[in-house]
């Protein structure tokens, strides 16, 4: 070989070399960085912001969760309530938070609703966060005052008893906690289902109406379990149906409304959110974390024992719920011309 032709092999080859071993270098170094970023998270405390004042079922099925959270990533989670526009002021500060993994949030079926009952978000509640998953579920229990409705020991009866006011130009009042909320929703599913009509009477919040179905004033109402279970146990309120597939663990005698021959399901829900962006490794350690968590017996017990199921989905099933739930009570609220307060 001519030597200058030898010369330029062997520095063609010196320098193939370098940059392959540069590439190696470079590729090594960018999984081991991804590696240590994905093991380092996180490195602070997380805020879990709750879009509901404190002592509701929300904050408290978010105070169980984030506890056991904390204590699986080795670092505090700090509940931060930030109430307002049906839980729409909470998330839009998640949705507009770093996406790093250390701002999450509740986001719960009132939230995903309110924009269909007139309530202005500036930002996609069905796409504008990361899903991380379904966190809990409540049951909801429809329960009749046994004083104003003697004879009604099923929905049967209940339908019946409608049926007949209904004929006499009376019709059944029912309490919700107000326009718009899954109590609301889930009843005037009910009437579409059975043909019957109620009066229903809004109220502002669980506390005032369920204490005017305790006196008599309204004799019926489909209520979270954690709102009506203190009632029921006492034997103050008689427990018809609940809305969930299958019977739960609270109050196990009560039949489901589909064993009832009443084909409607629903529960009240919430999972956990992240701010869009949120890169893959840090959803997948959150959704991880949160499968293990909500597995765990000591939380399903203290879940049970503030009447939520504990109940996990991956980041994509979750995401698939918010879409259908938004379609499903969106026709709800257009057929049977829902409006807001």
């Amino acid at each position: 070989m001519d030597p200058r032709s030898l010369h330029a092999w062997r520095t063609t080859r010196r320098d193939l070399l370098r940059l392959t071993g540069a590439s190696i270098a470079a590729v090594v170094g960018t999984s081991l960085s991804g590696a240590h970023a994905q093991t380092a998270y996180p490195t602070r405390p997380l805020r879990l912001v709750v879009p509901y004042p404190p002592g509701g079922p929300t904050d408290t099925a978010a105070r169980i969760i984030g506890a056991a959270l904390s204590e699986r990533l080795k670092q505090p989670v700090i509940i931060d309530n930030k109430p307002g526009a049906s839980g729409s002021i909470g998330i839009e500060q998640v949705v507009r938070s770093a996406p790093d993994g250390l701002t999450l949030g509740v986001l719960a079926n009132p939230t995903l609703m309110s924009p269909l009952l007139g309530v202005r978000q500036n930002f996609d509640v069905q796409h504008g966060s990361t899903a991380i998953g379904m966190a809990y579920e409540i049951p909801l229990v429809l329960m009749v005052n046994e004083k104003a409705l003697p004879g009604v020991t099923n929905v049967r009866e209940l339908v019946a008893a409608a049926k007949a006011a209904m004929s006499a130009g009376k019709p059944l009042s029912y309490a919700t906690p107000g326009v718009g909320s899954f109590s609301h929703l889930i009843t005037e599913s009910m009437q579409s289902l059975t043909g019957v009509e109620f009066a229903h009477i809004s109220y502002k919040g669980s506390a005032p109406a369920i204490a005017d179905v305790l006196a008599g004033h309204v004799p019926i109402m489909f209520s979270d379990m954690i709102a009506a279970l203190p009632h029921v146990k006492a034997g103050k309120l008689r427990a018809l149906a609940v809305a969930s597939a299958a019977r739960v663990a609270f109050t196990p005698d009560v039949p489901t409304l589909k064993e009832q021959g009443f084909d409607l399901q629903a529960n009240s829900w919430g999972g956990i959110v992240a701010a869009p962006g949120t890169p893959a490794p840090i959803v997948e350690r959150l959704s991880t974390e949160l499968k293990v968590v909500l597995a765990d017996a000591g939380v399903k017990e203290k879940m049970l024992a503030a009447g939520c199921l504990a109940t996990w989905s991956t980041p994509a099933q979750f995401q698939q719920h918010l879409v259908s739930d938004y379609a499903r009570w969106g026709k709800v609220i257009q057929e049977r011309r829902i409006k807001p307060d």
